[in-house]
């Protein structure tokens, strides 16, 4: 086999590899996505619970990546603070590792039954869960089938000299040995943007024989530095503190463990030899058909040794993490103004529970902003203020421009692929975020009815102020209801919104009734009369559109 079949054969298997590991990925997160959701909107302070619980959902999932771009989600939508993130993000690490381990189990012979068994779930199965578990089990096949392939191309050059002599120049006997390898580990994870994929690449080279166990160690040291890339990248022109602060705690985390283990590199070879033969393996030197059998274990072994002890240490200095991390992050910027229209970073896209996140956040805002407007426009019922009911078009226009920028990116969400569950999480979104924007319409609509009613002079009667006061409160009441429910799970949420949406139906029959009486005595102008059950209307249907906000948010919670 010449250097070009070498080449093509090997980069090849690392392709199956790592399109094997990407759709297993996602199937995975597919499948078991809701409850991930959940357990993680649901999150302890504490931060070793933190730890464990992103250890758990990164170990089920297999993506350190996509447990990061969850948690940044859901730290923008406020649904978490940085610091319970932070700690998070440390299990997340340790849970990566599971796909080490899996490796290590040589389940080859596995690959092929399980391509047999993935393809016709994956594309021929009617029900949507039988096509993500197809999902799961084809990525598990071409994930081992790519190391089988890739073991298999690099297997000739075991005799060849010249390769031989190139991987000898690897070596950890020297500190600058060990910076060297740790620095090859990392640019080649730079490169591929996956750690799990160059861990197989060099289980495969430390199998065949052309590495040493240490040498290999050292890689997978300088992988772990490489493998922060990813959530670095994603930063770039990123305006979410939350997102640069989330990747330099990763970064912080990964480096500074890595030049601990660096400085003691001889005795945390001995430690992981030590431990792994302690839980049973075999000897790291045994041979079988011209391979090292056992190493894999060991690789595997130290690589989650190296992020369970830095787990452990930063555990005890995460405030100090924490804090290093946003002081190296961009500082927060002054506001904008009023009018920011939500930004969405493609990175959200492969992970649809982290885009609903960042959408949920963008939504809240959108809600926030309303809500703002509304209490401005309430004071101006009995004094009146021309600049609050001059911002009506600006308003208006802001609003219908937040739906259309939510609404497209929960269009192409939608259309690149979801599960039932996030489909349904969309569609509510949707229905939360239009029913904002008709809360915008009828704002606009009682803006223009004060401004008329001051325009023209009309006076309104005491009690017919005092009216509109009242319902305008009710709704105020309402609309932050909501919005806290959107923040965080409320219990009987539907139960109190019906009582609330009950109770300003009740006030606008009640109210009606009066200036009917009202009108029958002559204490009130036709003009304002009108006027005033305009203004009724509109704060009435207020209040119906955020009883259809409650209905979507319950649904979701």
């Amino acid at each position: 086999m010449n250097l070009v079949d070498i080449l093509i054969q090997t980069l090849g298997g690392l392709g199956l590899f790592i399109f094997g590991m990407k759709m297993m990925t996602e199937g995975l997160e597919k499948t078991a996505g809701s409850r991930i959701k959940k357990v993680l909107e649901t999150i302890s302070s504490n931060r070793v619970i933190g730890c464990l619980t992103g250890a758990g959902v990164t170990a089920v999932i297999q993506s350190s990546s996509a447990t990061t771009v969850m948690l940044i989600g859901f730290v923008g939508a406020g649904i978490m603070t940085f610091e319970h993130a932070v700690g998070v993000v440390l299990g997340a690490n340790v849970g990566t590792t599971m796909t080490a381990q899996i490796i290590a189990f040589k389940l080859s012979n596995a690959a092929l039954p399980a391509i047999a068994i993935g393809v016709p779930l994956k594309f021929f199965s009617k029900q949507h869960k039988y096509r993500y578990i197809g999902e799961i089990i084809l990525g598990f096949g071409l994930l081992f089938y790519g190391m089988t392939v890739m073991s298999d191309g690099l297997n000739p050059i075991r005799s060849n000299p010249d390769f031989v002599g190139f991987f000898t120049k690897f070596h950890t006997d020297t500190r600058g040995g060990v910076l060297l390898c740790v620095f090859v580990g990392t640019a080649v994870t730079m490169i591929v943007q996956s750690s799990s994929a160059t861990v197989g690449l060099t289980m495969a080279l430390a199998t065949q024989g052309l590495i040493t166990f240490p040498t290999a160690m050292a890689l997978v040291l300088g992988e772990n530095i490489g493998t922060t890339i990813t959530a670095e990248l994603a930063t770039i022109g990123s305006s979410s503190l939350s997102a640069h602060r989330t990747a330099r705690a990763h970064t912080l985390f990964n480096v500074i463990g890595v030049c601990m283990m660096v400085l003691i590199f001889p005795f945390f070879i001995k430690i992981i030899q030590f431990v792994t033969i302690k839980l049973g393996a075999g000897d790291l030197s045994m041979v079988a058909n011209g391979q090292y059998v056992n190493v894999g274990r060991y690789i595997a072994n130290g690589h989650t040794m190296f992020n369970v002890i830095n787990a452990v240490f930063f555990l005890f200095f995460l405030p100090v993490l924490t804090k290093a991390a946003i002081f190296l992050s961009p500082k927060e910027k002054k506001s904008k103004g009023r009018y920011v229209l939500p930004e969405f970073d493609t990175r959200f896209m492969d992970s649809p529970i982290g885009a609903l996140a960042k959408v949920k956040s963008e939504v809240i805002k959108m809600a926030e902003f309303a809500m703002d407007r509304l209490h401005n426009l309430s004071k101006c019922i009995k004094v009146r203020d021309d600049d609050r009911l001059g911002e009506r078009d600006a308003v208006e226009e802001h609003i219908d421009h937040m739906q259309l920028v939510i609404t497209k990116y929960l269009t192409s969400m939608y259309q690149g692929g979801v599960n039932e569950f996030e489909a349904d999480e969309i569609s509510e979104m949707m229905r939360i975020t239009n029913n904002l924007e008709r809360i915008g319409d009828s704002m606009e609509n009682a803006s223009k009815a004060i401004e008329r009613m001051y325009a023209q002079e009309m006076k309104l009667s005491e009690d017919a102020l005092n009216d509109l006061e009242a319902i305008s409160k009710e709704v105020d009441i309402f609309f932050e209801m909501v919005i806290k429910a959107m923040k965080q799970k409320t219990e009987g949420l539907f139960e109190k919104a019906e009582a609330q949406e009950n109770l300003i139906d009740s006030m606008r029959e009640r109210m009606r009734n009066e200036h009917m009486e009202r009108l029958r005595q002559n204490s009130c102008s036709v003009d304002a009369g009108l006027l005033y059950i305009s203004l009724l209307s509109n704060y009435e249907k207020m209040g119906d559109y955020c009883f259809n906000i409650a209905i979507a948010v319950s649904r979701i919670n």
